[in-house]
């Protein structure tokens, strides 16, 4: 078998480019979505049922863009004819969700019409995602695998850094329009500002990324092409030992992470504004600065993801990246000043830009020469969305423990996701990762 040329420095970030416009769309999503259903008239206390989708698309969606995509050849690519279908589908729905409330004005009906379009703009963006992993596992080698997937995570974190912030700075530009049926004009602007970077880069990195045809392809492969095909639970089953123990770290941090984006908010309020009161408006401002330190955390990342590569070994990397996170976990609730939190997140914000770099780098280099990579990928997802979703449930019972134990108040999850980082970070030294 061949070993993969190395590729130069613009190669590896053209490769990523459009992981940028993908993740600007994530952002957006993940912080205003629930805006965008309170504004249309839903109760706050169900908004917590939207956010399983996210999840719940991205484990039926991605194994099945990976396994079809392993065997796509076609004068497009292998995997850019996925990437330019959930990047197209995205575009349009990104533009069609903040303009719900003129597609209808009776409230159940665009409630419906707001889950399709949260649906199909999850299922797109996973559609559009997975490509790019899949990319750097086909056409990057070994040695070039950690750089390539922390250029990913710069370009992820980078992507949510203007997502978040992009309604903020058009809110100067704009009039906001506060009519309760409507969105506001900056919000509405912004996804369309979104789904046009979104179309760009994608289009950037589809005219600039060229992938190999399969004679080429299959001189670097243990296994060609044309084997016999097998499902994806018998793939599973004979999934390299790194697939798995992987995914035990991932579970951890992935459900660790989840309690900060439904916790922090409420942890905040009380430590350092002194209001468990969600209908408060210092529960409001709390609301307001968990933006500002989660911009905070994503710029810590975007610098992190340079520093990562740095390690002499990857684990090193992994459980260092992952127990300064810890620390940020716990430090939070004894902080009282909002200032000082900037520390503990970005502390966090090591920990998110590992998890984005490094578990891929490990598996991708422990699936070396398998021609079913991208349905390994994609089934490897399920290691991101499984634990959300068990962890939005477990959630409850967490509350309920402290209640019943008299330390009622969201805090004391910042204390169970430094629990789950501290036991990622021991799960990380049973880790067989190939030439580490």
């Amino acid at each position: 078998m061949k070993v993969k040329p190395d590729l130069s420095s613009s190669q590896l970030w053209n490769i990523s480019f459009g992981f940028f416009g993908v993740q600007i769309a994530y952002a957006l999503q993940t912080a205003n979505i629930s805006r965008i259903f309170q504004t249309l008239g839903a109760d706050p206390k169900s908004l917590s049922f939207f956010w399983i989708l996210p999840p719940l698309m991205g484990l039926i969606i991605q194994p099945f863009v990976g396994k079809w995509s392993d065997n796509t050849w076609c004068r497009w690519g292998r995997r850019v004819p996925y990437l330019i279908g959930g990047a197209a589908v995205s575009v349009v729905v990104m533009c069609l969700l903040p303009n719900i409330s003129a597609l209808s004005s009776v409230f159940w009906v665009a409630m419906l019409l707001g889950t399709l379009i949260l649906m199909l703009l999850d299922t797109s963006l996973n559609m559009a995602m997975q490509p790019f992993k899949m990319m750097v596992g086909d056409m990057v080698n070994e040695k070039q695998k950690t750089r390539a997937y922390s250029i990913q995570s710069f370009l992820v974190n980078a992507g949510q850094v203007v997502g978040s912030v992009l309604p903020f700075v058009l809110s100067y530009f704009f009039v906001n329009d506060n009519n309760e049926q409507g969105i506001p004009k900056n919000l509405t602007w912004a996804f369309y500002i979104g789904a046009a970077i979104l179309i760009f880069c994608v289009v950037y990195t589809c005219l600039k990324v060229k992938e190999m045809p399969p004679e080429e392809f299959a001189q670097y492969q243990e296994k060609q092409p044309e084997e016999k095909k097998e499902s994806m639970f018998k793939l599973l089953k004979k999934a390299p030992k790194a697939f798995w123990q992987v995914g035990w770290v991932q579970f951890c941090c992935w459900a660790a992470f989840l309690f900060m984006w439904n916790y922090t908010t409420g942890t905040i309020a009380e430590t350092v504004w002194g209001t468990l009161d969600s209908s408060s408006p210092l529960f409001q401002l709390a609301g307001d600065w968990v933006g500002v330190i989660f911009g905070v955390e994503s710029v810590a990342a975007v610098l992190w993801a340079l520093v990562i590569p740095t390690f002499k070994q990857r684990k090193q990397a992994y459980v260092v990246s992952i127990l300064l996170g810890a620390v940020g976990f716990f430090m939070i609730p004894f902080i009282s000043n909002q200032y000082l939190l900037f520390l503990p997140l970005a502390m966090i914000g090591c920990t998110w830009s590992a998890m984005l770099a490094l578990p891929f780098t490990i598996v991708t280099n422990a699936l070396e020469g398998d021609s079913h990579m991208g349905t390994y990928l994609g089934l490897f997802n399920g290691t991101i969305t499984i634990p959300q979703i068990v962890a939005s449930i477990a959630g409850f019972g967490f509350m309920w423990m402290f209640e019943q134990a008299g330390i009622g108040g969201m805090k004391y999850m910042m204390f169970v996701s430094a629990a789950l980082l501290v036991l990622g970070a021991i799960c990380v030294n049973f880790i067989q990762d190939k030439k580490n």
